[in-house]
C-alpha cells in the first residue's frame, strides 16, 4: 500500500505541471509573467507541507528534482523559451532554495518564507511587468516601487497568518524581505531565502 503522502504529492505536482503546460500556450512573449504563474503554482504544495500532508523530506526532494529539471535546459542552451530566460537562472535558484528551506526551518516559518517567495514575488513581477508594458518601457529585469508595494502588502498578510511575532515584527519581516527582493546585487531567488533564513534568528 502506498504511503498517504503520495497522492498529495501527485496533486501538488499536477498543479505545477499544469501551470507549465498552460503558460506554454501563452508563449515566449509572456515569459516574465509565465515565470510568476509557475511561482504561484507551488502554493498548493506549500500548504500541503504546512498541514503535514507532504513530509518535509518529500517536499525538499521534489523541489530539488524540479531544480535539476530546469537547470538541464540551461546547461544544454535549449531553454523552455516560454518561461526560461537565457543566462537567467532565477527559476533554478527558486527550486533549489525551496528544497533547502523545509529542512532547516520550522514548519510554520518555512511556510511563511516559501509563500513569500511564491506569492509575493509573483505579485511583484506581474505588477512590474504590466506597469512597464503600459508605459512602453522594456519590461525585462526592471524593478519599480509599484511591484515592491505589492510584495510588501502580500508578505505582511502572509506574516500575520503564519508568523509568531508582534505586529511590528511581522511588518518588519515583510519589509526586509521586500528589500531583499528589490536589491540589485544578488538574484532575489537567492537573496530572499537567505535573508528570510537569517531573520529566523530573530523570530
Amino acid at each position: 500500500m502506498l504511503p498517504g503522502w503520495v497522492i498529495y504529492a501527485a496533486i501538488a505536482a499536477a498543479f505545477i505541471l499544469l501551470a507549465i503546460g498552460l503558460t506554454k500556450k501563452l508563449g515566449p512573449e509572456w515569459a516574465w509573467v509565465n515565470r510568476k504563474i509557475i511561482h504561484f503554482s507551488i502554493v498548493p504544495a506549500v500548504l500541503m507541507f504546512y498541514y503535514g500532508l507532504i513530509p518535509e523530506e518529500v517536499f525538499s526532494a521534489a523541489a530539488f528534482i524540479f531544480g535539476v529539471f530546469q537547470l538541464w535546459p540551461h546547461l544544454k542552451r535549449r531553454e523552455f523559451s516560454w518561461y526560461q530566460i537565457e543566462h537567467n537562472y532565477g527559476e533554478v535558484f527558486f527550486a533549489f532554495s525551496a528544497s533547502v528551506i523545509p529542512l532547516i526551518l520550522p514548519r510554520s516559518y518555512a511556510t511563511a518564507l516559501l509563500l513569500a517567495m511564491a506569492i509575493s514575488d509573483g505579485v511583484t513581477g506581474i505588477i512590474r511587468h504590466f506597469y512597464f508594458k503600459r508605459h512602453g518601457f522594456n519590461v525585462k529585469l526592471r524593478k519599480h516601487w509599484t511591484g515592491s508595494l505589492g510584495y510588501l502588502v502580500t508578505a505582511v498578510i502572509i506574516a500575520f497568518i503564519f508568523l509568531d511575532a508582534s505586529a511590528m515584527g511581522k511588518v518588519g519581516w515583510a519589509a526586509l524581505l521586500m528589500l531583499a527582493e528589490y536589491q540589485p546585487w544578488l538574484d532575489d531567488n537567492l537573496a530572499v531565502p537567505l535573508v528570510g533564513s537569517l531573520l529566523f534568528l530573530l523570530y
